[in-house]
Order: C-alpha cells, then sequence, then structure tokens
C-alpha cells in the first residue's frame, strides 16, 4: 500500500463524496435510449467506501429516474443526515412538494443535457432561481462543455450552480475554467468519461479557484468507459497535495451542501 493509500484512510483527509447514484430494484426506472442501470444499493455503495474517511456525500438523480422522488428519499433516509439529494423536477412541482425534499435532505435540482430525463433547458433560469428562493437550492449540470458558451450569460446569472464531470470535452475547457472563476463549482467526477488529462484540467481549476473543485466518486459509473477506482481518490491528492486535497475531498462541497 502507497503512503498517499495509507493517507487517505486516515481520520485527517474527511470525503464527502459530491456525486453518486443509488439504483434501488424496488423503486421503478425508466430506460433512457435502452439503456437500465444494473441495481447499486446504499448498501453496495457504503460497501465500497469502506475504509475510507466517509463523512457524507450527494446522491444524485439519473435520467433513469426521471422525476421519481421515492427512490431518492428512501436513500437519503438510509444514508444518514450528513448525505444530501440532488433530484430532477418538472417546473409544475408544487412549492409544498419542494419544502417537502428540503426536509428529506434534498439540496439541489439537476438538469442533464448529457442524456435528458429532466426539465427541459429552457425552463433553466425559472426553475433554478425558484429553488433558490425558496430553499436555497443549487442547481447542477451534466453538460458537455462544448454547450457552454451558449449559456454562459445564463449560467454566470445564476446565484448558485456546478457542473458535472469537470465539463467532460477539452473543446469547452476554456469555459469551465471561466465559469470556474466566476464562482461555478466543477465536480471533480468521472475522470472515465473525459477526454483529456485530468491532473492538468484539476491544476488548472485549482488555480483558477481554489474553491471551485468538488471531489464525487461517480459510483456505480454507468455508461462510462472507465469506472471510478479508488486511484482516483490518490490522484486528487498527489495532484494537489495536502492543503488542495482537503479542500475538494470535503471542504468546498460540504459548505455547498449544508447550508441548510
Amino acid at each position: 500500500m502507497s503512503i498517499v493509500s495509507t493517507y487517505l484512510k486516515t481520520d485527517d483527509l474527511r470525503i464527502f463524496d459530491a456525486h453518486f447514484h443509488i439504483i434501488d430494484p424496488r423503486f421503478r426506472l425508466t430506460g433512457n435510449n435502452g439503456y437500465l442501470p444494473d441495481n447499486f444499493t446504499c448498501a453496495d455503495y457504503l460497501n465500497i467506501m469502506k475504509g475510507k474517511n466517509l463523512v457524507g456525500g450527494a446522491v444524485v438523480s439519473g435520467s433513469f429516474q426521471g422525476f421519481d422522488q421515492n427512490y431518492l428519499i428512501d436513500a437519503l433516509a438510509q444514508l444518514g443526515s450528513s448525505f444530501y439529494g440532488v433530484t430532477q423536477i418538472s417546473l409544475q412541482t408544487t412549492d409544498e412538494e419542494i419544502a417537502h425534499l428540503n426536509r428529506c435532505g434534498v439540496r439541489a435540482v439537476r438538469f442533464n443535457l448529457k442524456r435528458g430525463g429532466s426539465e427541459k433547458i429552457e425552463h433553466l433560469d425559472r426553475l433554478a432561481r425558484r429553488v433558490y428562493e425558496l430553499a436555497g437550492w443549487h442547481t447542477e449540470l451534466y453538460i458537455d462543455s462544448t454547450e457552454l458558451n451558449r449559456l454562459y450569460d445564463d449560467i454566470v446569472a445564476l446565484p448558485s450552480v456546478s457542473i458535472d464531470h469537470l465539463g467532460l470535452s477539452s473543446a469547452g475547457f476554456r469555459t469551465i475554467l471561466m465559469l470556474a472563476e466566476r464562482g461555478v463549482r466543477i465536480k471533480a467526477s468521472g475522470f472515465g468519461r473525459v477526454d483529456f488529462d485530468v491532473p492538468t484540467a484539476l491544476r488548472e481549476i485549482y488555480a483558477a479557484s481554489p474553491d471551485a473543485l468538488m471531489f464525487g466518486s461517480d459510483l456505480p459509473s454507468t455508461r462510462t468507459p472507465r469506472p471510478y477506482k479508488d486511484e482516483d481518490l490518490t490522484l486528487v491528492f498527489d495532484t494537489l497535495g495536502d492543503t488542495g486535497a482537503a479542500k475538494v475531498l470535503y471542504e468546498n462541497a460540504i459548505s455547498f451542501y449544508a447550508h441548510n
């Protein structure tokens, strides 16, 4: 075992996993372009993360879960109060329903431009501002960075936003850096999904804003060419050192999610 791997298992380096999915067979899934994921329960997730100093995380709704809230409420109840939810809701969701989800631990609304299953992007501004004003929720975007230029002004005008998986594409990475400089959070997740050198990207985003990056395991890594491995954690430490790793693995995300 390397020195870095040993360090990651000590109490000195807390981990808030800012992006993972729970796929519980007790709840209905909707096929996305013919795809249905394998089961991945709370017990499966905790078993993989065993031995790490996991102190919380964010359960993210996938395209195949649509607007279903039952699986998410159940998962948050199982995982405990240090875990939060990222849901997909429609524009028609009532204020009362949003308040209920907030009490259950939901802290964000997701727009999935990559896979679908969420509200349409033309409602981004209206819905993002509404959930922020009602419950303090931020907005999360699963989007290829090549599409960010057309939405740049809309995104930076919103009160609180994050972008999944480092933006995915090298072609739009300059826009990712510009957004980080403007206060947008960037998830250091899905390292097997991107088409660029991850350590270089981490260093450049961290230089643009030390508060931007939030680590996520992306478990169970559905539809990715290369799923999560523990080396993704050590890569963050090797690239950014003690102070940077502490911010990316815990501090930045806990301040973003645990605000209520």
